[in-house]
């Protein structure tokens, strides 16, 4: 199938899934979650403080005038203003992005480079002492939480060896740099410990296939086995891993965001959760299914680019 005809088609998925995604929504927020009212007020707010309250925020509307709300932000991207902050909450999401896209994505550019050459290295040194003690390595910082990472980074490296701001942050390039570095160094710490098992799990999974016994059987060097055969053909999974990362990166690093006082869309949304401001976690919801919809299709699109021989159907 012509790859143009695909996107197109694929791309009118994204109708009945943001439908979907948009009633989940609605139903979460509206009728598990109870009656915003009484957790914005609390447990002595009365009968009359609880009616004038919803009637401020539109609650007291019919359900389908509520949900269409809902499937109207999620396709013009209008989310309302913020409960909490009374701004308008796409104004919020501007100036919360770039401050959180300065700290993931270089991390995670940083991380999967890295990750991929380290599983790169060790799957040509499989089975030896080098592949062994990167593999404990990375099982030993996989088990260590995020929060022991912050707190020992910022004690160790900030306060005590003061190579990096504790905390702030400063609008404009390259006055944000001092701020952000640490929190990238502990994004790629937390991160390169399942990215590498994955990666040279991967890599081995192509290092016992028939064509590389017939590669080595041909004289060609492990070296260049690893970078045009196996790297290769380890791609889809590669990608599948890597581009379905990325609609994750709008939300940045929870803690590490409200931790380092930056003010991204990460410690936007613990504000929020924080702070019962539905709408703004709405708004976050949204654009996470949006981007994961995309990337997914990215995704496949991908595929018939590193191998010639997946068709689109």
């Amino acid at each position: 199938m012509n790859i143009y005809v695909y996107t197109i088609r694929r791309s009118l998925y994204v109708i009945p899934i943001l439908l979907g995604v948009s009633m989940m929504i609605f139903f979460l927020f509206n009728f598990i979650s109870g009656d915003p009212t009484s957790i914005l007020l609390g447990p002595h707010a009365t009968a009359v403080q609880m009616a004038e309250l919803r009637q401020e925020l539109g609650l007291d509307r019919a359900w389908y005038f509520q949900y269409w709300d809902i499937v109207k932000s999620a396709f013009t991207f209008d989310f309302g203003r913020s409960w909490t902050t009374k701004q308008q909450i796409s104004s919020m999401l501007s100036s919360g992005a770039i401050p959180s896209m300065t700290v993931s994505i270089p991390a995670f550019i940083i991380s999967t480079v890295l990750s991929i050459s380290i599983a790169l290295l060790i799957s040509f040194f499989r089975g030896g002492w080098l592949d062994k003690t990167v593999v404990f390595v990375c099982v030993t910082m996989m088990s260590i939480s995020s929060l022991a990472y912050i707190l020992f980074s910022q004690w160790f490296f900030a306060f005590k060896l003061g190579w990096f701001e504790i905390s702030g942050y400063e609008n404009g390039f390259p006055d944000f740099v001092p701020y952000v570095l640490l929190p990238i160094l502990i994004w790629v710490m937390m991160t390169i410990g399942p990215n590498v098992r994955f990666f040279r799990t991967v890599m081995l999974d192509e290092v016992y296939q028939d064509y590389v016994r017939t590669a080595r059987s041909k004289g060609l060097s492990e070296y260049y086995i690893l970078f045009k055969h196996v790297l290769k053909n380890a791609m889809i999974p590669i990608i599948t891993y890597v581009v379905i990362q990325i609609p994750f990166l709008i939300l940045g690093a929870l803690l590490t965001e409200s931790f380092f006082g930056i003010p991204g869309l990460g410690s936007m949304t613990l504000d929020a959760i924080n702070g019962n401001d539905f709408p703004v976690i709405k708004a976050m919801t949204i654009l996470t299914a949006v981007a994961y919809i995309i990337f997914s299709l990215i995704t496949d699109v991908l595929y018939t680019v590193v191998d010639p021989r997946v068709r689109l159907k």
